[in-house]
């Protein structure tokens, strides 16, 4: 019997697939990220040809078509970048535009029918989507954070699950967190239950898969012969009812979720970004980067003076990524001692600097609805309050696409690592809110 494996023809050279850099040598150059400090910021100055060609550039007549906006070093280490706008390939050094040029190529995009600036990218969770302007977009840096078990990386890993269902895009998922393979069950789990529909029945919970598992492969164990395949993890969880249509979900979008166990003493900025650009670089661009959580991102070899310090120099560094790849990044980011300590955690209540503030364009806080319902409200009834354990609030508490501090709220299902994305707006008087808005 031939053995089904999860790849097929269709998935990409793995060779063009990220690889972790970590490992090479120090240049000198290892892990730098340009932070805009002075001490740390190292410029790569054009030629006199290209200073030409930019001034020949900004003074030729309109249209000015794309093609005619590259400018590159002689290199032909260098590759090429479709949008037409930086020096050294994907990621490299901008040059000045004109608003012409900005708008001619504008407009010889739509003319193609390329609108993939014009179109977010959903998240799946509603009325999420609503008030972020659809959902998703380029060059936008999203955080999400939370206190622990509030279901930060279940809200992480289902979005991009709900991405990488999508024909057209790729998920690059690093945990600093969870390995690949506890991450791929924690996906069979969600799957059982098949949110947006969800059949809370036919789950299984994380227990349940290894007991299967374990199981059955005792048993085919027992009976193999030669050229057997049922003791395979697939053929387990293929021929397992409870399992089988998870598994036939999950293999629908496999080839198109990457994923990475990171390391926070080795896997730095400068080596997301590689990978990411080499991804990039592999499926068109259309990728979207998450990561768990960002202040376990290693930032080697620079030097920070403090925490602060440290995750001022991870965020500009993710803000950059997005901007220069021209790709979403989502990243958790975790709340400090004192957050821990509060009724109601907020956005200064990370951990880190000013500039996850700054740096962000959507930063969304989770948290308990049950223990952020105020007391004190006069419909408030302790009884029925109860029932509101498993739901989380999520408040969007900065939102370049829209109105901030809106709070809405989700069922979670922890035990099937899910959340039902039909969620609704919060309708009970909470912890710091002033006026209900009916």
């Amino acid at each position: 019997m031939t053995t089904r494996r999860f790849n097929d023809e269709n998935t990409p050279n793995p060779d063009e697939f990220p690889h972790d850099p970590s490992n090479e040598s120090d240049d000198g150059d290892y892990g730098r990220v340009d932070t805009g400090r002075a001490p740390n910021r190292r410029y790569s100055m054009p030629s006199p040809d290209d200073v030409n060609k930019t001034r020949e550039l900004m003074q030729s007549p309109a249209p000015i078509r794309r093609e005619s906006q590259r400018v590159q070093y002689d290199n032909p280490n260098v590759g090429s970048n479709t949008s037409g706008q930086a020096i050294g390939g994907r990621g490299g050094a901008h040059l000045p535009r004109t608003l012409t040029q900005v708008l001619n190529e504008a407009n010889d995009r739509v003319m193609r029918g390329d609108l993939i600036d014009f179109v977010p990218l959903p998240t799946g969770f509603d009325p999420l989507d609503g008030y972020i302007g659809g959902g998703l977009r380029k060059t936008e840096l999203v955080l999400l954070g939370g206190a622990q078990g509030v279901g930060k990386t279940i809200a992480t890993m289902q979005i991009a699950r709900n991405i990488a269902m999508r024909n057209d895009h790729y998920v690059f998922y690093l945990s600093y967190e969870h390995t690949e393979g506890h991450l791929m069950h924690r996906l069979l789990c969600l799957e059982s239950i098949n949110p947006p529909d969800i059949d809370i029945n036919r789950g299984i919970k994380l227990a349940d898969l290894y007991k299967i598992i374990v199981a059955q492969r005792a048993r085919g164990f027992m009976g193999k012969e030669e050229g057997d395949d049922s003791g395979s993890l697939q053929a387990i969880l293929r021929d397992n009812p409870k399992t089988a249509p998870g598994l036939g979900r999950l293999i629908k979008y496999s080839d198109r979720m990457i994923l990475l166990k990171a390391s926070p003493s080795v896997t730095t900025l400068r080596a997301i970004k590689e990978m990411t650009s080499r991804l990039c670089d592999a499926t068109g661009g259309n990728v979207v980067l998450f990561i768990d959580y960002l202040q376990k991102i290693a930032v080697h070899p620079e030097r920070p003076r403090d925490e602060n310090d440290k995750v001022t120099i991870i965020v500009e560094g993710l803000k950059d990524i997005a901007m220069t790849l021209d790709i979403p990044v989502w990243s958790i980011v975790a709340a400090d001692r004192e957050g821990l300590k509060s009724k109601r955690i907020h956005l200064f209540h990370m951990r880190g600097s000013s500039a996850l503030d700054y740096e962000s364009d959507i930063a969304i806080i989770m948290n308990n609805k049950y223990q952020i319902m105020s007391k004190d409200h006069v419909n408030f009834n302790p009884y029925t309050a109860k029932q509101f354990r498993d739901w989380v609030v999520f408040t969007i508490e900065k939102n370049r696409a829209g109105r901030a501090m809106q709070d809405m709220e989700f069922q979670l299902h922890g035990q099937h690592f899910a959340f039902d994305t039909r969620g609704q707006k919060v309708q009970q008087q909470l912890i710091d809110d002033k006026i209900i808005e009916t």
